[in-house]
C-alpha cells in the first residue's frame, strides 16, 4: 500500500490512544480502495461505524475522477454560518433565535414553513437525483435537525459586536440524495466487476451519472446555504436588524474539487483559497457549547490536504459519555460543566451527550490546530448561549 497518510492527530492519554487506533484501522483499510490517492487525519477524528474501511469523522480522503457518497455521508454539507448584527443584545438575539428555529427529526409545520428560493427549486426539478424531493426541500427548509447541531449566540472577541452561528446540514433532501448516490455508485463498481465495501463504491465524473451527482451536490450545497441564512434573516427582523455587518459559512461535510482531483471531507472544514466560489477566506470551526467558536483563515496546509478539522471531536460515542454520568443528577451536571451561559433544548429536555466532557479537549485541539499548521485562527466568538434539540424521544425510550 502506497497510498499517503498524514496524521494531525497527538493522542496524549489512553482514552485518545484507544480513539486513534480505532480510526487508524478504519484508514488503512480506506487506503486500500482503488480510487483513493491519500489521506489527511485531523486532530478531532473519531470512528464513524463499525464497517471497515468506514471513512472516520475528522478526515479527508483524495480521489481522482472518483465521487464516492459514502464518504461525504448522509448529512451532506454539514456546515456553519456566521451573520453579524453589530452592537446588539446577545440575549434578545437567543430570544428571537428561539422563536425563529425549528429542531427535531421531522420538517416544519405547513403554517411555519419558510419559502425556498425559486432558483433553488428550479434547479431541483432539472436534476434526476433531486426532482422528486422537491417537497421534502419545502418542508425541511431552515430546519435544524438533532444530533449535534446547534444555534450559538456570542460576541466577537475582537469587536465585541453580537453573531449568530448555525450548525445543521441538508437534512432530508441531503440524506435522500446520499441513499440514491450510493445506490447509483453500487451498480456503477458492480458494472466494473470491481469488489469494494458498498460504502465504498464511487461514481465516475466522466460518466453522465458521476456529473449529474456532482451537480445535485452543488444544488443541495445552494439549498442549505439558503436554509441556515433563512434562520438568520428571522432573527435579523425578529430584532429589528435588517443590514448585517457581516456573513460567511463553510461546510464540512462536502466533496470539494481541486485542480482536478475530488476531496471527501467527512468532519472537515476547507482551508485553502477558492475551495467554493463564495469562499470569504475565512471558515468557522466550533468547539463545544460553553467554548469559544474561532474564526480561521486559510493555511492550506499539505499535511492537511488543505483542510483542517471541524471541531472538537469525540474520544467516546454518546453511549459511552452517558453511561459516566449514570445516577447523578442532571441539573447540578449542567451547572457544573455550563455555568451561567443560557444554554437551551428546543424540546425542553437537556441531551447530556452534546455537554463540554462529551468532547475532546478544546486547548488540546487548538493547540493541534496551530503545532500542524492546519489553520490561523484570527478572532473567537465568545459564547452567550445556544440552542440544541435536546434528548431525542427514540433515546429517552430506550431508557425507560
Amino acid at each position: 500500500m502506497n497510498t499517503p497518510i498524514h496524521v494531525n492527530l497527538i493522542a496524549t492519554n489512553e482514552h485518545e490512544r484507544d480513539n486513534l487506533a480505532k480510526v487508524m484501522a478504519h484508514v488503512i483499510e480506506l487506503a486500500k480502495v482503488p480510487t483513493v490517492e491519500a489521506i489527511a487525519v485531523m486532530p478531532d477524528a473519531c470512528p464513524a461505524g463499525q464497517a471497515p474501511g468506514t471513512i472516520p469523522v475528522g478526515a479527508v480522503a483524495k480521489t481522482g475522477n472518483a465521487i464516492h457518497p459514502g464518504m461525504h455521508s448522509a448529512d451532506v454539507c454539514c456546515s456553519m454560518a456566521l451573520t453579524n448584527y453589530g452592537k446588539v443584545d446577545p440575549a434578545a438575539v437567543l430570544n428571537a433565535a428561539s422563536a425563529s428555529t425549528h429542531f427535531g427529526a421531522g420538517g416544519r409545520w405547513p403554517d411555519r414553513q419558510l419559502p425556498v428560493p425559486t432558483a433553488i427549486i428550479r434547479l431541483m426539478a432539472s436534476n434526476t437525483f433531486l426532482r422528486d424531493l422537491i417537497p421534502d426541500a419545502r418542508a425541511h427548509f431552515a430546519t435544524q435537525g438533532d444530533g449535534n447541531h446547534f444555534l450559538y449566540v456570542g460576541k466577537l472577541e475582537s469587536t465585541g459586536d453580537t453573531v449568530v452561528v448555525t450548525h445543521h446540514g441538508s437534512r432530508k433532501p441531503g440524506a435522500m440524495l446520499y441513499k440514491l448516490g450510493l445506490e447509483a455508485a453500487n451498480a456503477f463498481v458492480k458494472s466494473l466487476g470491481v469488489i469494494v465495501p458498498a460504502h465504498n463504491a464511487w461514481l465516475d465524473f466522466n460518466t453522465a451519472a458521476g456529473r449529474e451527482y456532482w451537480d445535485a451536490l452543488q444544488i443541495i450545497r445552494q439549498w442549505t446555504r439558503a436554509s441556515h441564512f433563512a434562520i438568520h434573516d428571522q432573527i435579523g427582523e425578529k430584532i429589528g436588524v435588517l443590514d448585517y455587518n457581516d456573513r460567511f459559512w463553510n461546510e464540512h461535510n462536502f466533496v470539494f474539487r481541486r485542480d482536478g482531483s475530488f476531496y471527501h471531507a467527512k468532519g472537515a472544514t476547507p482551508s485553502f483559497a477558492g475551495f467554493a466560489g463564495d469562499d470569504f477566506g475565512k471558515t468557522l470551526i466550533p468547539m463545544n457549547c460553553a467554548e469559544p467558536i474561532l474564526i480561521a483563515e486559510h493555511a492550506d496546509a499539505p499535511n492537511g490536504l488543505g483542510f483542517a478539522p471541524h471541531g472538537a471531536g469525540r474520544n467516546f460515542s454518546r453511549k459511552q459519555h452517558l453511561s459516566t454520568l449514570s445516577g447523578m443528577d442532571a441539573s447540578q451536571i449542567i451547572l457544573d460543566e455550563v455555568g451561567d451561559l443560557d444554554i437551551r433544548a428546543f424540546n425542553g429536555v437537556p441531551d447530556l451527550s452534546e455537554l463540554p466532557s462529551a468532547y475532546k479537549s478544546a486547548a488540546a485541539v487548538q493547540e493541534q490546530i496551530a503545532s500542524f499548521g492546519l489553520a490561523k485562527i484570527v478572532d473567537r466568538v465568545l459564547p452567550h448561549g445556544s440552542i440544541m434539540a435536546g434528548e431525542q424521544p427514540w433515546r429517552s425510550k430506550r431508557k425507560k
